[in-house]
């Protein structure tokens, strides 16, 4: 009588993903790697900024700028203070506005001075010691994962174009981060940036850091005034 054992099952070949459409997490892996090297080799060598070592890239704050971090709609309000060559990024539904290296140590007393300190607006800013997220240079491709959402009318202003993208995820991948009025190669940012004056005009036509934090933290209490009239009422 011939024994009816089944044949030895055919190992299975682990060495391939299950779904070949999609690629690997090395792939990825690789082409965030590339993606990083093209970013810093942008700013270090086309901005001549310096950056942190390390992936994602980090840009330093304190040495060539501070940041002014406060939500987008604080931000887009506070555009018109700017000068044209102040560069500006957006991360998640943040708006980054560069300034003058040693204003974040300004902030505290500027809004003090200007009857904000006890309302502590939405307002922070970055400076000596700190980093933020590299923005991906203009026309940088964007590795997987980092999907860039249509904004809603209800979080932009309508006078904003709608390819700006400020509904980004948070994330710890490069492309987070993007600007939204990039830097010029070749230029000096220090000129552009907003810094401290004493008769309302900015060392060389630079804007005034002082209009520039009223318009924010106004529009920062704006928001707040806003978000708890629309929550429900809470019932013991």
């Amino acid at each position: 009588m011939v024994s009816m054992v089944p044949s030895p099952r055919r190992p299975l070949d682990t060495s391939r993903p299950s779904n070949p459409s999609h690629p690997s997490r090395a792939s990825h892996a690789v082409h965030a790697v590339h993606v990083s090297r093209a970013v810093r080799h942008w700013y270090e060598n086309e901005l001549g900024w310096p950056t942190v070592p390390g992936t994602p890239v980090d840009l330093p704050t304190g040495l060539r700028f501070d940041v002014l971090d406060a939500p987008v709609e604080a931000g887009y309000a506070a555009l018109r203070h700017l000068g044209p060559g102040s560069p500006v990024a957006v991360r998640a539904d943040r708006m980054r506005i560069l300034v003058a290296a040693g204003s974040a140590d300004e902030l505290p007393g500027l809004l003090d001075w200007l009857e904000w300190g006890a309302l502590a607006p939405d307002l922070r800013a970055i400076g000596e010691g700190g980093r933020i997220e590299a923005p991906l240079p203009p026309g940088t491709a964007r590795p997987a994962g980092t999907p860039v959402p249509t904004p809603t009318p209800a979080r932009i202003p309508t006078n904003i174009p709608a390819r700006i993208p400020v509904n980004i995820p948070a994330n710890s991948s490069q492309g987070a981060a993007l600007w939204l009025r990039p830097p010029e190669p070749g230029c000096e940012v220090e000129p552009s940036l907003p810094t401290l004056s004493a008769l309302g005009g900015g060392v060389g036509g630079a804007p005034d850091l002082v209009r520039l934090v009223d318009t924010m933290a106004t529009e920062c209490h704006r928001l707040r005034l806003r978000r708890s009239c629309v929550q429900p009422l809470a019932f013991s």
